[in-house]
């Protein structure tokens, strides 16, 4: 928090300078991290991401399990009408999402 309105300093401080960084030492990719639907405006395409975890209780992890394969399709479809909102030309995004 600061005292004053700035208008886009959290997107400088935590992604342009990112950028710029990976722009002059030539790197190829920069990671804005996860969530936040006002990163899709700026182009930060929306891209799944993986963990994993040792859950020691078979009743949690099985309850877990569960929650994530029905949040599985969720997320994908989700990721899905987010990829159209991109500030891009549709044949770009679908070059963006070729692999």
């Amino acid at each position: 928090g600061c005292f004053e309105d700035f208008d886009s300093l959290h997107f400088e401080t935590c992604y342009y300078q990112g950028i710029e960084f990976c722009i002059d030492n030539e790197l190829i990719c920069f990671d804005p991290g996860v969530q936040g639907e006002h990163k899709i405006k700026r182009g930060f395409c929306p891209i799944e991401t993986y963990s994993a975890h040792w859950i020691k209780d078979e009743r949690f992890r099985e309850a877990i399990d569960d929650f994530l394969l029905r949040e599985q399709a969720h997320v994908k479809n989700y990721n899905d009408d987010r990829k159209a909102l991109l500030p891009f030309k549709k044949e770009i995004t679908a070059k963006l999402y070729e692999r």
